[in-house]
This record gives C-alpha cells, structure tokens and sequence, in this order.
C-alpha cells in the first residue's frame, strides 16, 4: 500500500516533467481525472485489505491530507467509487464503505461472467504468444503465492490473469465496463464471505490456457463457468 501512495503522490510532477519537455501543458482537468482513477484504486485497495470496513466512513480530507493532493481529485474518486456501488453518501454524514450483501455478489458474478466470456470470443482469434506466455506467467506465480499462503498476493494475480484476457479482446469499452465493475474489491468479499479457495482456481487457468493455444471454441463457456465458481 506504501508503494500506491507514492505512485500517487508522484504522478503530477512526473506528467509535468513529461509535458514540459515538449513545451506542451496538460489541460489541469486531465491531470485531475486521472489522479483521480490512481486515488480511487488506493481507496479500493484500502477496503479489500480490511483498512476501511462496511459501514465505516471514508473522510475526504484526511485521504487528501495523507496522498498530499486536494480534496478535489479525491471528491471524484468517490464519486466513482459510488457509482460503481463500492461507497454511499449520506446527507450530511459524507462517504462510507457500503455494507455488501450476498445478494450482491450473486449480481456481480453473472455480470463479470458474462463480460468476460464475450471478451474471451474476441479475444481467441487474435491471442498472440505474448499473451499466452504472459498468462502462463500469472500463473505460475499465482501457483508460488499460493504455497506461501499469501492470500492477498493469490488474489492480485487471479485478478491480473483475468485482466490479461479482458485486455486482449481489444475492445476498449468492454475494458472499461469491466474495470468499472470493481473486480479486485468483490473477488475479496467473496474470499471473506465464503473462503473461497484460490489456489485451486490455478488448475482451471492452466485449462483455460490450453484451450486458448488450441483455439477452442469451447473456451469462452469454461472461462465463464470458472468466473461463476467465484460467486455464492
């Protein structure tokens, strides 16, 4: 978390070196957005790992006080964070964490199964070895993680095997969607509330991976049933 906060607080000065190398400022709400994206992960991050708990409050200033920004890129990181029903405002009472349900994660699994499996009919045709070696890779160290116990690293890779398919259809919109589904914080909540094993999940990616060498036609239904096992 100590590294997040510092690719935070780095981010501006080194847009602005960057920029001024060739004499050409970033419009300030460019910068902004896109501090806020990197303040809205930190924040997400902060509540899979149990910083910040369902119900509790998340306080603007202090967030910006610890990240040395303004408030305003953090009020933004909110604001997304809400839309993508993470954290809810209250009047007068600011942001806080939600309190999840199960019910809530029984919606988000079909949705991200679903997206997921139309990434991966986009992704079959186009898969270049690059990306199969760099699955094999996620996944190979999601196998190490799992020996160690490591149960947040076993996770980040889960999520990052994922991400490397989704990315690889080539389509920025689906892309974005998924992002915005908040993948990392409800892949948590599902090992909380049901202990779900993620190192069992390398065999099903080592399967994937075969299918996708192969060009299986199959392999976007077993993409999608192996996100399902993820749900209640």
């Amino acid at each position: 978390m100590i590294d997040h906060i510092l690719a935070v607080k780095s981010h501006l000065p080194n847009l602005r070196l960057t920029c001024d190398s060739v004499n050409a400022p970033i419009p300030a709400q460019l910068l902004r957005t896109g501090l806020a994206d990197q303040i809205r992960e930190f924040i997400v991050e902060g509540i899979s790992a149990g910083r910040w708990e369902p119900g509790e409050r998340i306080v603007e200033r202090r967030i910006a006080t610890e990240l040395g920004v303004s408030q305003g890129p953090v009020r933004e990181a909110l604001r997304q964070l809400e839309a993508q029903r993470l954290i809810e405002s209250l009047p007068n009472r600011g942001a806080r964490v939600r309190d999840f349900t199960e019910r809530d994660l029984a919606e988000i699994f079909p949705v991200r199964a679903g997206l997921e499996r139309t990434a991966a009919e986009l992704a079959v045709p186009r898969l270049s070895d690059a990306c199969l070696d760099a699955l094999e890779g996620h996944n190979r160290l999601l196998g190490d993680a799992a020996r160690d116990g490591d149960l947040h690293r076993q996770m980040r890779l889960s999520i990052a095997f994922h991400r490397e398919i989704v990315e690889a259809a080539g389509n920025r919109l689906l892309v974005s969607v998924w992002e915005g589904l908040g993948i990392e914080l409800w892949t948590t909540l599902s090992l909380r509330l049901h202990q779900t094993e993620i190192y069992s999940k390398s065999a099903e990616h080592a399967d994937l991976i075969e299918a996708f060498r192969r060009r299986d036609p199959q392999a976007p239904r077993l993409l999608h049933d192996h996100v399902m096992n993820y749900a209640p």
